[in-house]
């Protein structure tokens, strides 16, 4: 599997994981159309990778995102005056594309989270599988404040922390701080420091390790699809996978590896 060339990103592969570093330190690593195109194209080329079981997304000079480029609004501005009638549309509804092919990335995702969290940023870090978060982690979405609405990342925000909070974040403009954000559940774990994140993204690592890479992926798409499916229909569906898992290389494995008291081949 060939990852595509990036410049807004620097990408690792470390053994069965994937570190994405949004690479643009400058501006808070803000997400311009070219990282919304290169993240893009990360996930496409990494979806039926078995071999990638997890995508680390963390942010380069200690924040992870802090939301939407404004030089791309002024390109759009100026796309709008040249008579293109849909380019706040396009430029909008682009991020949202992103975070969802980012929620329903097959391998588990997690995010390491430090200094701006906001907006666009904010939004992948809802559709994360994992969050952990340094102290320095600042929560926001301050669209409602800048005369616009957080209209791809709400929806997102409301499936995460539910709509009674969500409301409360985007229409008071609130900024919370890495210990709300975990009594929240946006993060799961708030850490000190770089040395200790990087060190819980190394326990998350090793805890995904140990699930076997086409059960993970048959687990989470059952799980997203519990949100929208008729659940009659989705459960024997379910039955169905859970079958054909029994029986397939990863189950007999499971079983041997259980019998016998040792680490299942996956796990190596």
């Amino acid at each position: 599997m060939a990852l595509p060339d990036c410049q807004t990103l620097i990408l690792q592969r470390r053994d069965h994981a994937l570190f994405a570093t949004l690479n643009r330190p400058q501006s808070r690593n803000a997400m311009n159309q070219l990282m919304l195109q290169e993240l893009m194209a990360v996930f496409d080329a990494i979806e039926t990778d078995l071999g990638i079981r997890a995508v680390v997304l963390a942010g380069a000079g200690g924040h992870f995102c802090a939301g939407g480029d404004v030089k791309d609004m002024a390109a759009a501005h100026s796309h709008a005056a040249g008579g293109d009638s849909e380019a706040f549309y396009k430029l909008n509804r682009a991020f949202g594309h992103l975070i969802s092919r980012v929620g329903r990335a097959p391998q588990v995702v997690i995010a390491a989270l430090q200094g701006a969290v906001m907006g666009g940023g904010f939004g992948l870090a809802c559709v994360s599988d994992m969050a952990v978060a340094d102290q320095s982690a600042r929560f926001a979405m301050p669209e409602t404040s800048l005369g616009i609405p957080p209209a791809q990342i709400a929806p997102f925000v409301v499936s995460r922390i539910g709509l009674t909070q969500a409301r409360r974040l985007a229409l008071l403009g609130l900024r919370i701080g890495a210990e709300e954000a975990v009594q929240l559940g946006i993060v799961h774990e708030v850490v000190a420091g770089d040395d200790t994140l990087a060190a819980a993204v190394d326990r998350a690592l090793q805890q995904v390790k140990r699930c076997a890479p086409q059960a993970n992926r048959v687990t989470k798409a059952l799980l997203l699809d519990s949100q929208r499916r008729e659940l009659e229909s989705l459960l024997d569906e379910a039955a169905a996978a859970f079958a054909r898992a029994v029986v397939g290389p990863e189950g007999r494995e499971g079983t041997r590896a259980f019998v016998e008291k040792r680490r299942a081949g996956w796990e190596t």
